[in-house]
């Protein structure tokens, strides 16, 4: 078979998008059936390439749910179990890692923020939930407050709020952290 060298690129793309968006025009008849196969694997990248695709903002564009204050959405960023500090990057609305903890602390449970609410640092509401299971960064739960940690950091006030998973049936029944065993 013939070999690739280092001065060939691995995809070239050939067609021009003016060219895709005409050679895709012509692929159908006026019943809007197809009378072509597919198009071949550079026209769908580039007709993928070409496409605007704008990404929700887990801040600003996912609501705080319907039954808040009571149940509120949250948005998960640090996984239950890690040694990784990831956070919201505000202006793209992707999770990031903004470090990696030295020590053998670990993040105690699920923790991220309320969507739609602002504190005094500028951020979002920030949320600790207690649930049995770690879940993926950037996935978003329903959680309900049973608590507060009141916290100073670099001299602006930045509460935590407690919460349980209200889907989760070993913590849902709480209400109050008062009714949480000491070892949890």
């Amino acid at each position: 078979g013939s070999r690739r060298t280092n001065s060939q690129p691995f995809l070239q793309i050939s067609d021009s998008s003016s060219n895709l968006r005409r050679n895709m025009a012509d692929e159908r008849n006026g019943n809007g059936e197809q009378n072509r196969p597919a198009p071949k694997l550079n026209h769908r990248i580039i007709s993928s390439m070409s496409r605007r695709s704008v990404a929700a903002h887990p801040w600003h564009d996912l609501e705080i749910g319907p039954d808040a204050p009571t149940v509120f959405n949250c948005v998960v960023e640090i996984t239950k179990g890690s040694k990784v500090k990831y956070e919201l990057d505000k202006k793209t609305g992707l999770i990031k890692v903004d470090r990696i903890l030295y020590s053998s602390v670990v993040y105690p449970h699920n923790y991220g923020f309320i969507p739609r609410t602002l504190c005094e640092d500028g951020d979002p509401m920030d949320v600790l939930v207690l649930m049995q299971e770690p879940v993926i960064p950037g996935c978003f739960l329903r959680a309900r407050a049973i608590g507060l940690m009141p916290m100073i950091d670099q001299g602006e006030k930045d509460d935590k709020i407690i919460a349980v998973c209200a889907d989760d049936p070993e913590y849902r029944h709480y209400t109050d952290i008062k009714q949480l065993a000491p070892h949890r």
